[in-house]
């Protein structure tokens, strides 16, 4: 019995070196506080997987935001929050990991008093992978 070979078979692995990309700063209109943005990721041909290495500084933030096709958080250092519209604020933490279902307006970021970094995985839906909403108030993070 021969098994049939992928069409993608002869596509290289592609080694993308830590340091070899340019950190970038957080968009004002997205964010909220001090946020880095590191190893930008996306998925080629058919594959629509993106991500990024995202660093929020004490307080910093995400605006209000929906992905299409869901979003996958997994926490990497410090202590985190993270909200659905209408639910709690609720404390994220190394090692924990967070499922956002596709169009559930939501946002996530640092405590006030410790910083936070995680790592975002989200897919493309005809080419698009969020929808950015407006800031999270003061009031809404819970200070």
């Amino acid at each position: 019995m021969t098994l049939a070979t992928p069409a993608y078979a002869d596509t290289e692995v592609v080694v993308t070196r830590a340091g070899s990309q340019p950190s970038s700063t957080g968009a004002a209109e997205n964010f909220t506080g001090a946020v880095r943005v590191d190893d930008r990721f996306k998925g080629s041909g058919e594959a629509r997987i993106s991500g990024a290495t995202v660093t929020f500084e004490p307080g910093a933030r995400t605006a209000w935001h929906t992905h299409p096709l869901g979003q996958t958080l997994i926490v990497t250092s410090g202590v985190g929050r993270v909200q659905h519209w209408g639910g709690p604020v609720q404390e994220i933490r190394p090692g924990d990991t967070v499922w956002i279902p596709p169009g559930v307006k939501h946002w996530h970021g640092a405590s006030p008093t410790v910083g936070m970094s995680h790592i975002a995985f989200s897919e493309a839906l005809d080419g698009k992978t969020v929808d950015w909403m407006e800031q999270v108030s003061d009031e809404q993070y819970g200070r």
